[in-house]
């Protein structure tokens, strides 16, 4: 069935479901702005809703040539509306390999960058219901667990000082076409959403087969909100445990009881020690964005958990050793070289 049109006043009630208590006293926000009719229709509701002031941040990746002038083109027609609009460029070589990746990388730095400058600690993505289900479909090709499935967060905290907001996922991506159409606004077509190098739009076109056995964008979308709100409960009784199972925590070593690290739930206990792990390198300034792969978290922890002695390894950045004294067995996570 098709979706109804998504109307400014109905932007206004979803948004205020969704993030109203993040927004009081908010004067500023920013938005994600590519030019295509999702975050033109994000931006322009966000306007209507006569909240904050926002301003769009739209990011140049200087990958095709037409690039420039489309940038600029965006710049006017966004001031047509009423809503500044910074240019920001992706300067220096392009890698000739996972340039998507890359790309996407270097567009969230270059906007986390100029929030910080700003003063600006909100930045709303226009990331709907199709790209949650694409993001569910893609992450299972590529074998994820439990984390990767549940999706893109409504809320995600990017850094110390920016929030990631995408109150879309739970509309469609032809309702906010519609959404332009109705409001006259613009928008482009970005040409490498047709382009069968790229994964994502290899999965975009098998979605026609897979609703076919009723695996609509709904229902993966549906499955990945559910997904999302079981890893929240595991993470919810995961940090119960690291809080209880800790003997000693600084910047530079964390010490967990082992007995009662290990007499949950190996999903929990898992989960526990991969806090601990991101804690510590935080805390001891180890550079590693993504962490270890989940492979080598988990061949380590079920090293960990056996009975036989634990030859001492470094992770991460992280070294861990595990004590097995009667009564008192403990594992030390410490910073490497420290």
């Amino acid at each position: 069935m098709k979706d109804m049109p998504f109307s400014a006043m109905d932007f206004s009630a979803h948004l205020e479901r969704r993030c109203g208590d993040m927004m009081r006293g908010v004067s500023r926000v920013a938005v994600a702005v590519s030019g295509g009719p999702d975050s033109m229709a994000l931006c322009h509701m966000l306007k209507e809703w006569r909240g904050p002031q926002v301003l769009a941040l739209h990011v140049n990746h200087g990958l095709r040539p037409e690039a420039g002038r489309e940038a600029q083109e965006l710049e006017m027609r966004l001031a047509g509306v009423g809503i500044d609009c910074k240019i920001l460029t992706w300067e220096g070589e392009k890698p000739e390999n996972k340039v998507q990746e890359a790309a996407r990388a270097a567009r969230y730095e270059l906007m986390a960058e100029y929030c910080r400058k700003e003063g600006v600690a909100h930045l709303f993505l226009a990331h709907h219901e199709d790209d949650q289900a694409e993001t569910f479909l893609f992450r299972l090709a590529k074998g994820s667990g439990l984390d990767g499935l549940g999706g893109m967060a409504p809320v995600h905290q990017y850094s110390n000082d920016l929030k990631l907001i995408r109150p879309l996922l739970d509309v469609s991506k032809e309702a906010l076409v519609e959404y332009c159409r109705t409001h006259d606004l613009p928008f482009f077509e970005d040409p490498s959403n047709q382009n069968d190098k790229y994964a994502r739009v290899r999965l975009r076109r098998a979605r026609e087969i897979l609703e076919e056995e009723g695996l609509s964008v709904k229902r993966l979308a549906t499955t990945a909100k559910r997904l999302s709100r079981a890893r929240l409960a595991l993470d919810t009784l995961a940090q119960n445990l690291y809080q209880k199972a800790t003997l000693i925590k600084d910047t530079h070593s964390i010490v967990l009881d082992f007995e009662i690290w290990r007499e949950q739930p190996e999903e929990i206990s898992l989960r526990a020690l991969q806090k601990a792990m991101t804690d510590l390198a935080a805390g001891a300034k180890i550079e590693n964005k993504y962490g270890p792969r989940m492979e080598r978290v988990e061949d380590l922890f079920e090293d960990l958990i056996r009975p036989v002695p634990f030859r001492k390894r470094t992770l991460g950045g992280i070294v861990l050793k595990r004590t097995d004294q009667d009564g008192g067995a403990k594992i030390i996570l410490s910073a490497e070289g420290r």
